[in-house]
């Protein structure tokens, strides 16, 4: 009886050791959520915003952003906010799917099409990040998420980002940044953006010396962060 019984057991483990293996890897509508914050503090005057926005289009625009993007059959999906005080941010580019050279230069002309949505307001990188979050919790089904936040200045508004990592879900989430010179000597805020601010796996700081380095800072973060995250087109959703 109890020989039986045994028997038994390794029967249904073997069993639900089967249906395990041939369980179906999870489906993907996209292998990177991507949302791209953009600092429209104080600091940034009208000029340096001018940079940031005409930068971020003709980087999404670029040949080498583009091949990145549109390199796998699985798609990236795009989305960006503006961010400054507490309660100031901004969506500029709700999410849409980077399927083909359409899509990006559709993206690249809606954010260029933007007029700033703030001015005069501190720099709270903690709310910015917490926003992001709540973005990307209303992403498409990706692979993994990213929030790629640049400014050029340290949190001086609200809770740090510290706390943002506290209070928000960002189990999944890898943040990288963008660290813009001028504001404050670049060495300073580079470390400040390394030690508080990325977070992640692989999780790394861009630099720009200036607002006119932004655009080709840019391009090589976006080019980065997406080739980071290739998947099997096997694990898309066609």
């Amino acid at each position: 009886m109890r020989s039986n019984l045994a028997v038994k057991r390794c029967c249904r483990l073997v069993i639900l050791a089967l249906a395990g293996a041939a369980a179906p890897l999870p489906v993907f509508a996209c292998r990177l959520a991507l949302v791209l914050a953009i600092d429209v503090s104080t600091s940034v005057d009208q000029r340096d915003y001018s940079l940031q926005r005409n930068g971020l289009a003709n980087a999404i625009r670029s040949q080498e952003v583009k091949g990145a993007f549109l390199s796998s059959g699985a798609p990236v999906a795009l989305s960006a906010y503006e961010w400054s005080g507490q309660h100031n941010q901004r969506i500029v580019l709700a999410w849409k799917l980077m399927t083909s050279v359409d899509d990006m230069d559709e993206a690249a002309e809606t954010i260029e099409s933007v007029d700033r949505s703030r001015s005069g307001y501190p720099t709270s990188l903690g709310r910015a990040l917490s926003f992001g979050a709540d973005v990307l919790a209303a992403a498409p089904g990706c692979q993994r998420q990213t929030i790629d936040v640049s400014g050029d200045g340290r949190n001086n508004d609200g809770y740090p980002p510290d706390i943002a990592y506290q209070r928000s879900a960002f189990d999944s989430i890898n943040v990288n940044a963008l660290a813009i010179g001028g504001s404050e000597p670049l060495g300073a805020l580079v470390t400040y953006f390394e030690e508080n601010v990325i977070r992640g796996s692989g999780a790394f700081v861009e630099v720009a010396r200036n607002h006119e380095e932004f655009e080709e800072a840019m391009r090589r973060k976006l080019v980065r962060e997406v080739a980071t995250f290739m998947m099997s087109e096997t694990n898309f959703d066609k």
